[in-house]
């Protein structure tokens, strides 16, 4: 008899109902009680907006091993090689389990019979971005994943806002959830915590993700004690309508021919790398700004050449948007600019999700599996949350079946201390100015502080200025029931702004998506990840979340 046959179903809570907490649901099937917690509805998430596909390598010509090798030129050095080939090598079984629940992937002619009609997007060597309705990925995926997990046994908990993790004094290990719905507090008992609960593309003011990416989880784990890595490594899209919104225009666009030209309708991607705008997404986005900075305008998308047609075929959506804010892109450049689009940074995880707090796993962008390093390939984010969602459900299962309960992972290695006098002491600051806090700021001063000084160009002078401010800020939240969400939220922005802005201080090199005009080139001692830990607040009742407490860094060997 199996632990899983001896005893009641293991119950399982699922924080966020993007593609990563819903394949987790999903692969873990009825032998467990799961509940999904979203704080929307279930099908809002960052999935939804996904445009440009799922990269895998199942197309004629393309490789694992090519799929791999580009993950790691993208990742400038900072990748796992060992979660590159767990992706890479398990992506196409992942594929084929999207087309078992349903996902319609596009074919070649509209031919279901035909091979998978692929796209190229930008530092990929092969055509392999699987999409689904053209430009609607992101949305295909998530109805057809939605549906399956209604039709499973799956309870999902809309409108439920997580406040905060459930731990074990005892044991440290997660035990459930606290959670706020209609204004009353409750707590969801768990055997297992599985965060899935996306990025936190909502610090800065120009961003292609929804209102509900706060960084809920990524902060709550930090403030049970959980190591997160990466922290200061966010990527900015290159190319995001110039308009309130920051709408996305895939990177397909340009893969499928589309150029980048400045004011004077030169195409300055030429002069800037030998893929030009197909190059990686940090150079084209660090382009881009260069070239706004010196016009005070943004840069044009020149999709023209594709055609009317082709357009509206591919990219209907876009195509939508375009017209919505009075642009025909089939006769006309449409201005672009750099919006924060993905965070490489997260909850630190081992190939399996789990995270350092026995009991508490995390999948897809609120997680840090090492994939991405420091600038993720394009298309790789949908793939991560399928390979590793779908490895999570198996430890877990693997788990129940011995009987175990509350594992953590094994650990990083080669972890060491950034001791006193050197980066470490990025963590010195909050400390000395937790004792004048005094000011609550609006989100749109946390916006403004953190698209100047945390943005796509950065420096030693900006960064401690932030932090500086940032130390001054609190959101007092003692009582989360008499707490608005929106107030909440900001809390948990303004406590990953902290070490985020640490972090970028403390990696003083250029590497990936992290550019610091101070320091424009790679370093070899920065090639390690930067890890985060903060210590767990005492017990309380209430929601002491808000306070700056002592948090470290730590160098941590690639």
């Amino acid at each position: 008899m199996t632990g899983l046959d001896a005893v009641a179903r293991p119950r399982v809570v699922i924080v966020g109902s993007g593609v990563a907490g819903l394949v987790t649901a999903l692969a873990l099937g009825e032998r467990f009680e799961v509940t999904i917690v979203t704080k929307s509805t279930i099908d809002e998430s960052n999935t939804r907006y996904a445009q440009g596909g799922i990269a895998a390598a199942v197309m004629p010509g393309d490789s694992v091993a090519s799929h791999i090798a580009d993950t790691l030129v993208a990742g400038a050095g900072l990748s796992d090689p060992a979660a590159v080939e767990v992706l890479c090598a398990e992506g196409p079984e992942r594929i084929r389990d999207l087309i078992r629940w349903g996902v319609d992937f596009d074919r070649e002619n509209g031919d279901p019979s035909a091979a998978f009609d692929a796209g190229l997007e930008g530092a990929h060597s092969h055509h392999r971005i699987l999409h689904a309705g053209g430009d609607a990925t992101g949305y295909e995926v998530e109805w057809a994943l939605v549906r399956a997990v209604r039709a499973a046994a799956a309870r999902v908990l809309e409108q439920s806002f997580v406040v905060d993790l459930v731990i074990d004094e005892t044991s440290g290990r997660a035990t459930g959830v606290t959670v706020l719905r209609d204004g009353v507090l409750e707590t969801l008992a768990a055997d297992v915590v599985v965060l899935a609960s996306g990025g936190l593309g909502q610090l800065y003011p120009h961003t292609t993700n929804p209102s509900v990416t706060t960084g809920d989880g990524a902060a709550a784990a930090l403030r049970a004690g959980a190591v997160l890595a990466d922290v200061e490594l966010v990527q900015f899209h290159p190319t995001a309508l110039a308009v309130p919104g920051s709408f996305l225009v895939s990177e397909a666009v340009r893969g499928d021919g589309a150029v980048l030209r400045n004011a004077a309708g030169e195409r300055f991607m030429l002069g800037a790398h030998p893929l030009a705008e197909l190059a990686p997404r940090d150079i084209v986005a660090r382009a881009i700004a260069a070239e706004m900075l010196a016009t005070g305008a943004p840069v044009l998308l020149d999709a023209t050449a594709i055609g009317a047609e082709e357009l509206e075929r591919r990219f209907p959506t876009i195509s939508a948007a375009s017209r919505e804010h009075g642009f025909d892109w089939s006769r006309e450049g449409v201005p672009v600019a750099p919006a924060a689009h993905y965070w490489m940074g997260g909850v630190a995880t081992d190939l399996d999700g789990r995270t350092s707090v026995p009991g508490l796993f995390a999948v897809g962008e609120v997680s840090c599996t090492g994939v991405h390093g420091a600038n993720r390939l394009a298309s790789n984010s949908l793939l991560e949350s399928l390979v590793f969602a779908h490895r999570a459900a198996a430890a877990i299962t693997a788990d129940a079946e011995a009987g175990v309960r509350g594992v953590a992972w094994a650990g990083l290695p080669n972890s060491v201390l950034l001791g006193a006098g050197g980066a470490g002491d990025a963590g010195a600051e909050p400390r000395a100015a937790a004792r004048a806090e005094s000011h609550e700021p609006t989100r749109a001063e946390l916006h403004e502080l953190m698209w100047r000084y945390a943005g796509v160009y950065r420096d030693a002078e900006g960064l401690r200025t932030a932090l500086r401010t940032l130390t001054g800020w609190g959101v007092p939240t003692v009582d989360a029931a008499g707490t608005s969400v929106e107030r909440l939220e900001t809390a948990n922005l303004l406590q990953l702004a902290r070490v985020l802005v640490a972090s970028a201080l403390a990696r003083e090199e250029s590497r990936g998506a992290h550019f610091r005009s101070d320091h424009p080139d790679a370093e070899p001692a920065f090639a390690h990840h930067l890890a985060v830990v903060q210590a767990p607040a005492a017990a309380d009742p209430a929601h002491p979340f808000a306070e700056p407490r002592e948090f470290a860094l730590q160098g941590l060997a690639v």
